[in-house]
């Protein structure tokens, strides 16, 4: 069987009006940076739907793999193509259907007869190839109306297109499409499902981690770069800004009162990560904060977090159960690197009372004893940056020469 191109669905990109050209042309070149080791691909974009031409296996292997992950697609398939006469279409069908052999399922065949000049008419083929298919498969029954699976037809002027299997894709929108917003990527389970769902909606992301050595370790920031690389297979680079934070923390718990210094903290976090997010352009600022989840995300303690910015804060997981937010991680394949036991600098110097209802007003006053802006113009200077997912270096020719 000859696999000829894989058909893209654009689902919800189908809903859109003047500007549905700029969504698809931002879908198509996602699709060509995520897929840059296979380049060139040789794409054709339609109205509704989008076409990869296959070249070999290999293209193949790995499209079939990766698709799955970009957002804007709602399904794709797989399509085969064989020559303009009817036994070869009957081969071909039987072929197609033997994926579903195992199954008790109901299908029936739909023909786009483009070809006019086809000495067959639509109503024939379906006749034709159905019967066939029938004959060969007793575990198949035709269901016209919502069947399991569709034998699709395409009578090209080319050649025949055939396909049957329909491939769920991420759906959302396609990355780059909504902007672009900075992710507070802490570590823990929470804030990388946070920057799937925006990037879902098609916001592309920027990262920043803050990093408190010695009291976390390498490990731990390795933990981040490993999640920050998990979130760059779903279709554009992760910029990942990491600030050197030790120096603010214990300032912080050396300065505020033992109950407020989780709160300050936070707000430490939020005015370094605005001034980050100016510099590189981004309009919002992403969490993974949950109402009620612990201490810090409580309503009073983001009303007072969110104090020191006007910037919009997205939190998309804020009515989320938590075994929710566990079940997503599961599914995008973040939780595992998520559970790893190294701690970040929001569970260090925890006091054994945080407030969790803490007045904006006090926390300002605790504040005010404080010089912070030096640090924070420091720490934004310092920082270091990876990008993910990071280039291969080349192979040096002439190591090992000398």
């Amino acid at each position: 069987m000859e696999w000829k191109e894989i058909l893209i669905r654009y689902g919800e990109l189908s809903t859109k009006g003047r500007n549905k050209k700029e969504f698809i042309n931002r879908l198509r070149d996602n699709i060509r940076y995520t897929f840059t080791e296979i380049s060139p691909l040789k794409m054709r974009t339609e109205r509704d739907r989008m076409h990869i031409e296959i070249e070999n296996d290999e293209q193949m292997k790995v499209l079939m793999e990766r698709l799955p992950k970009v957002f804007g697609i709602q399904s794709f398939s797989p399509v085969a193509v064989c020559e303009k006469t009817l036994d070869a279409m009957k081969k071909l069908a039987i072929e197609i259907m033997d994926d579903f052999k195992e199954q008790q399922v109901t299908f029936k065949v739909e023909v786009r007869r483009s070809d006019k000049s086809f000495p067959l008419e639509s109503h024939e083929i379906q006749r034709e190839i159905g019967g066939t298919v029938l004959s060969h498969y007793k575990n198949l029954t035709v269901q016209v109306k919502k069947p399991e699976v569709e034998l699709r037809i395409e009578v090209r002027n080319d050649a025949i297109y055939m396909m049957a299997q329909v491939i769920p894709g991420a759906g959302g929108m396609p990355i780059g499409s909504n902007g672009k917003s900075l992710l507070m990527l802490s570590g823990g389970i929470d804030s990388p499902v946070a920057g799937y769902m925006m990037m879902k909606r098609g916001v592309r992301l920027e990262a920043i981690h803050f990093f408190s050595p010695p009291y976390t370790s390498q490990n731990s920031l390795e933990k981040v770069k490993d999640l920050a690389y998990e979130l760059s297979k779903f279709g554009y680079k992760i910029r990942l800004h990491v600030i050197p934070f030790t120096e603010i923390q214990v300032l912080i718990k050396e300065r505020v009162p033992a109950n407020t210094t989780m709160t300050t903290t936070r707000r430490m976090m939020m005015r370094i990560a605005d001034k980050v997010r100016e510099e590189v352009g981004a309009l919002g600022i992403v969490t993974g904060e949950s109402l009620g989840q612990v201490a810090s995300q409580t309503l009073e303690s983001l009303t007072a977090i969110n104090d020191v910015t006007t910037t919009p804060i997205i939190r998309p997981l804020i009515g989320y159960d938590k075994l929710d937010i566990i079940d997503i991680a599961e599914r995008i394949g973040t939780y595992e690197t998520s559970i790893q036991p190294y701690e970040d600098c929001c569970t260090i110097f925890t006091p054994a009372n945080p407030k969790t209802k803490p007045k904006v007003e006090k926390v300002n006053y605790y504040e005010s004893f404080t010089e912070f802006d030096d640090l924070i113009e420091r720490a934004v200077r310092n920082r270091e940056l990876y990008i993910f997912p990071m280039k291969k270096q080349k192979a040096d020719k002439f190591e090992g020469l000398l």
